[in-house]
C-alpha cells in the first residue's frame, strides 16, 4: 500500500533522520532515558517490522429505541443493529427470494443484502515495531480507517508508518507510542508460508530460516553485539598504529601444515578432455560430495518429521516431502557413479592440475597470518579480519566449517610481545561490548545467561595466569576427578576438555599457556633453543575455553627450511615465504582471534552457528 502523500522533509529537531531514508530510528526514541517521554508530540516517520500485534473494536453505534423527551437521557440497547440482522438473516433472505421476481422489489433486496453484509465496526490496531536497531520495540496505533487491520496485523509485516509521538495511556514496556495518521509502505505477509508465524522458534530450527531469523530478538541482539566487537576489534588496531591488509582467501599454501583443507577446481564434470556445458567452479573436498548429501538427506527427513508432527501447513509440508526426493535421488545417482569408478582414482575426474584454472592445486585458506607476516615486514603493524576455512567433518558447538579470524602481526615484536598485546585486545574487546551494548547485554542477562556480563568484567579485571605447556600438563596431572584425562603424556595437544578445566576448575581466571612442543603448532613458529618446544602461546578463558592463539614466527632461514623438510611440505610453495627470511629478516609475532567464539563468549550461546550470520558446516550450506 503506497499513500498518495510525499513524506515529510523534516521531523523533530530534538531527533535525528536517518540521512538516506528520511526515518528515524527506534533507538534514538526509545533508548532515551526516559524512554522517550519528551519526545511527545514530535512527529516522525519510522519503519520496521511487527513483533505482535493486536485489534481492539470500537463500541458499535447505539440503536434507537422509541421517543424520548428532549431532557430524558436516549435509551441504549446492547444489541447493535448488525447483530439484530444477522440474526434474522435466514428470514430476510426468504423474504429476498420470494420478491426476487418482481421487477418492483429490486431496490428492496438490495438493500437488504447490503445490510446483511455490513462491513465489520471501525477498530484500533495497536503494533509492536522493530527496526533493528534495538532491543526495544515502539507501540504503533492505526486505525482501521487508514488501512484494513488484515494488512498490518500478521507478525513480519514490514510498515513505514508516519504521525505523532505521544504518552502511552497503557502502562506497559513503552511510555511512548506512535498514534499513525499516513500510511507509506505496507508490505504484507504470507503467514501460511512464513517460518517465524509461531513464537518461540528455537535455535536449532532457526538455522534453517537464515535469511528471516535476524528479525527474531535474540539473532538481531547477538547480531548487533558481534557488529560491536568487529568495531572494537578494528578500533584498538587502528588507536595502536596498525593498517588493515586484506589478505587472499586462495592460496597454494599450507598455512598451518595440518588439518583437512578444502581444494579449489574448475575441473569438477570434466573427463576425458570433455567439458560440461556449465563450466563450474566449486570448492571441494575429495571423497566428501556422497557423503554430503547423505547428511543433507537425514537433515530433510528429520525436518518432514518434525513438520508431520507439528501439524504444520500443507504447502509448507510438501515443499519438504519434495525437496527430500530431490536429495535422495540425487544420492542414488552419486551412489551409482561412484560404484563404477576406478578404486585407483582420487583426482578429480582425472583431469591434470596443469589444465584446471590455476595451473598447481589451490585451496581456501585455514589462516592469513603468513600472507599477513610480509606486510608487517615492510608496513610494520598490520591486522586483517576475514573467513578462514576447514574441512574438518566433526561436528562441535564451536567449530563450523567457515570461521571469521581477526589476525594481528607486528614486525620487531618476540612472543612476550605477542602476548602482552593479545592480553589488551581481549580485554578491549570485553569492556567495549559492555559500555556500548548496553541494552543488548540486559536482553542477555534476562533471556540467554544471567552470569554473562560477569564473565565479561572478570576478564576485564583478571590478572591472567601464565604458564608453560609442561606446567598446564603437571597441573592437570594432579587432578584427582575423572572429568579429564590425567595420563595424557608430552607432546600430545591439550584437548578443549583440557584447557576448559585449566581456566574453569584449577586457576577459575584466563590462562596464557606458552612453549608448546613443536608438533603441536604450525611448522612456522619460531623453535625454542631446546630444540623441542616453540614460541606460541593460547589464551583460554573461563565458560569459553581457547579464544586466542599466536606465536613468534621463525625469522631464520635454515631452521625454518629443516622444518619444511621434516613435515614433508612442498619446498616450491614456500619460497616466497623463505625470500622473507633471506632478504631482510626481522623478528616478528602476532596473534588470531577466533572472532565467532569471541562473539559466543559475550553472548553466552552455546552453538557457534547460532552466531555466525550464514553458518556453513558439514552437510549444511543451503544459502
Amino acid at each position: 500500500m503506497e499513500s498518495e502523500q510525499a513524506m515529510p522533509a523534516t521531523v523533530s529537531t530534538q531527533l535525528t533522520t536517518f540521512k538516506y531514508s528520511n526515518r528515524v530510528l527506534l533507538k534514538t526514541i526509545l533508548e532515551r532515558r526516559d524512554g522517550g517521554l519528551e519526545l511527545a508530540g514530535e512527529r516522525v516517520v519510522v519503519g520496521g517490522w511487527v513483533k505482535s500485534s493486536k485489534e481492539v473494536r470500537k463500541e458499535p453505534v447505539p440503536l434507537i429505541v422509541g421517543d424520548h423527551g428532549p431532557d430524558e437521557p436516549e435509551p441504549r440497547s446492547d444489541v447493535s443493529c448488525v447483530e439484530i440482522l444477522q440474526s434474522r438473516i435466514p428470514f430476510l433472505r426468504a423474504i429476498v427470494k420470494v420478491l426476487g421476481g418482481s421487477v418492483g422489489q429490486y431496490p428492496l433486496r438490495e438493500k437488504l443484502e447490503a445490510a446483511v453484509h455490513k462491513p465489520p465496526p471501525p477498530s484500533t490496531v495497536f503494533l509492536k515495531v522493530s527496526d533493528g536497531s534495538c532491543v526495544a520495540t515502539l507501540q504503533v496505533v492505526v486505525e482501521s480507517s487508514l488501512a484494513p487491520p488484515s494488512q498490518l496485523l500478521h507478525t513480519g509485516t514490514c510498515i513505514i508508518v508516519e504521525g505523532l509521538l505521544q504518552q502511552s495511556l497503557v502502562h506497559g514496556t513503552n511510555v511512548i507510542e506512535l498514534r499513525v495518521d499516513k500510511i507509506h509502505h505496507i508490505g504484507t505477509v504470507d503467514y501460511s508460508k512464513y517460518s517465524l508465524a509461531k513464537k518461540r522458534v528455537p535455535l536449532d530450527k532457526l538455522r534453517d530460516f537464515c535469511h528471516i531469523r535476524a528479525r527474531t530478538t535474540t539473532v538481531a541482539t547477538v547480531m548487533r553485539i558481534r557488529n560491536a566487537l568487529d568495531f572494537a576489534a578494528q578500533t584498538f588496531c587502528q588507536n595502536h598504529g596498525f593498517l588493515s591488509v586484506q589478505v587472499p582467501i586462495l592460496t597454494t599454501t599450507d598455512c598451518k601444515g595440518f588439518g583437512e583443507k578444502f581444494q579449489v577446481t574448475s575441473l569438477f564434470g570434466k573427463a576425458g578432455g570433455k567439458e560440461e556445458p556449465h563450466h563450474k567452479a566449486i570448492a571441494e573436498l575429495e571423497g566428501v560430495s556422497l557423503d554430503v548429501i547423505k547428511a543433507a538427506v537425514k537433515e530433510k527427513s528429520n525436518l518432514v518429521e518434525e513438520l508431520k508432527r507439528t501439524d504444520s501447513n500443507k504447502e509448507a509440508l510438501d515443499a519438504a516431502v519434495q525437496d527430500l526426493r530431490k536429495a535422495n535421488e540425487l544420492a542414488s545417482q552419486l551412489e551409482a557413479r561412484e560404484k563404477t569408478k576406478p578404486k585407483t582414482s582420487k583426482k578429480v575426474d582425472n583431469v591434470k592440475s596443469s589444465e584446471d584454472f590455476f595451473s598447481s592445486p589451490t585451496y581456501l585458506t585455514s589462516s592469513g597470518r603468513m600472507h599477513l607476516e610480509s606486510y608487517a615486514c615492510a608496513l610494520g603493524n598490520v591486522y586483517s579480519f576475514g573467513p578462514r576455512f576447514q574441512a574438518d567433518k566433526e561436528e562441535s558447538p564451536k567449530h563450523a566449517a567457515e570461521m571469521w579470524m581477526f589476525e594481528v602481526e607486528l614486525a620487531f615484536s618476540q612472543l612476550e610481545d605477542a602476548i602482552n598485546c593479545a592480553d589488551d585486545f581481549l580485554k578491549f574487546l570485553c569492556k567495549w561490548v559492555l559500555e556500548n551494548c548496553p541494552e543488548d547485554m540486559k536482553f542477555v542477562s534476562q533471556r540467554i545467561d544471567k552470569t554473562r556480563a560477569d564473565h565479561l568484567h572478570s576478564v576485564i579485571s583478571s590478572s591472567f595466569e601464565r604458564i608453560s605447556y609442561t606446567e598446564a600438563l603437571d597441573a592437570i596431572k594432579k587432578v584427582t576427578e575423572k572429568k579429564i584425562d590425567t595420563k595424557i603424556e608430552w607432546g600430545a595437544a591439550l584437548t578443549e576438555a583440557d584447557l576448559s578445566y585449566l581456566a574453569d576448575e584449577i586457576y577459575k581466571k584466563p590462562v596464557i599457556i606458552y612453549n608448546y612442543p613443536k608438533e603441536a603448532k604450525p611448522f612456522y613458529v619460531r623453535l625454542n633453543d631446546d630444540g623441542k618446544t616453540v614460541a606460541a602461546f593460547d589464551i583460554v578463558v573461563p565458560k569459553a575455553g581457547k579464544l586466542i592463539s599466536g606465536s613468534q614466527n621463525e625469522e631464520r632461514i635454515t631452521i625454518l627450511t629443516t622444518r619444511v623438510k621434516e613435515l614433508g611440505l612442498a619446498r616450491e610453495q614456500y619460497e616466497w615465504y623463505l625470500d622473507l627470511r633471506r632478504h631482510g629478516t626481522v623478528k616478528h609475532s602476532g596473534f588470531s582471534l577466533e572472532f565467532d567464539l569471541m562473539v559466543l563468549f559475550s553472548t553466552g550461546l552455546t552453538d557457534v552457528r547460532d552466531v555466525i550470520p550464514f553458518p556453513r558446516s558439514y552437510g549444511k550450506a543451503n544459502y
